[in-house]
């Protein structure tokens, strides 16, 4: 793996800006090796936005911002068709969701009719306007936001829409030594300023590539799939994980063996992404919560109910 190195660079880039947040800046560069993409539920100021652009700046990407609101239109995300009188012609001008890494900030405030725009683009890899199908470029990655607080005025993502996005993650609040850190880098100028590209784009979609080619014993795939059934059979659930959970967790477990440095899965990764993966996957009875059952810990009573497969060198 030539890229090995250049995975440590980015993540110390990020984390130069992310103070305390190793693990959601890992998860998130898990996701973007993996081609997919993320939903981050967690209330303002906890430094969502700063992430996003430290990854885009480490890799050289082209970053754009869609603050969602109860106006705005599918042509605002995807672009719109301009008549130009000079050349008697309708020109194309495209929309934020043409960037490299997209930021949708606060998913939940726009209309139904809007979200699906964006996630026929994250699916699709396309766009439709005016009837004309547009091809996204990859890297594509987006990183969806939504405020777990205030509820009034928002439209929560349908079931079928939550299971596009790779992984759900939640930033939390600092303790009280790395906020003090915050402060003092932030000081007199913010670190984001001083970030530089460890990468470029080309180097990203050779790490992609990479990442697919990783091997994955059939032990490991039982595995997963023995847990995700797990999820359809319990008394509390309504809605088990899909078959799609099962590809986003292969694949999900791919990345993160490709940043540990091993061209292998193993069990120990299954463990560690599943609640990441599989959590927002799952649509509880309404009992379960009378029960105090999350998809968390319903899913954590899983792994300690499937015995792990024998650690072993999982390598072809």
């Amino acid at each position: 793996m030539d890229y090995g190195n250049e995975v440590g660079q980015i993540l110390e880039n990020i984390e130069k800006v992310m103070i305390g947040k190793e693990r959601e800046v890992t998860l998130s560069l898990v996701a973007l090796l993996a081609d997919g993409h993320v939903l981050l539920e967690d209330v303002p100021g906890v430094g969502k936005t700063m992430m996003v652009r430290a990854l885009s700046k480490s890799l050289n990407c082209d970053f754009k911002r869609i603050q969602f609101t109860p106006d705005l239109l599918p042509s605002d995300v995807t672009g719109v068709s301009i008549y130009n009188p000079k050349e008697m012609v309708f020109e194309f001008r495209s929309g934020p969701i043409f960037g490299d890494i997209v930021l949708a900030d606060e998913i939940n405030r726009t209309s139904p009719k809007t979200q699906s725009a964006l996630l026929e683009a994250m699916e699709e890899m396309n766009v439709t306007v005016d009837g004309m199908t547009k091809s996204l470029q990859k890297p594509f990655f987006v990183m969806a936001t939504q405020n777990p607080v205030d509820y009034e005025g928002t439209y929560p993502l349908p079931e079928a829409q939550l299971d596009r996005f790779l992984m759900k993650l939640s930033m939390g609040y600092p303790n009280e030594a790395d906020e003090l850190e915050m402060l003092n880098r932030t000081d007199r100028e913010h670190p984001i300023d001083e970030i530089e590209a460890v990468i470029n784009k080309e180097q990203l979609l050779n790490m992609q590539k990479e990442v697919d080619s990783l091997y994955v014993d059939n032990t490991v795939k039982r595995y997963i799939v023995q847990l995700v059934s797990e999820t359809r059979k319990s008394p509390y659930v309504q809605l088990g994980v899909s078959p799609r959970g099962s590809i986003s967790l292969m694949k999900a477990a791919k990345a993160y063996a490709y940043i540990q440095k091993r061209d292998y899965v193993i069990p120990d990764d299954i463990v560690y992404l599943a609640p990441y993966v599989l959590s927002h996957r799952i649509i509880l009875r309404p009992e379960a919560r009378y029960e105090g059952v999350t998809q968390s810990s319903l899913i954590t009573q899983i792994l300690e109910e499937i015995d792990v497969p024998v650690r072993k060198e999982l390598h072809g």
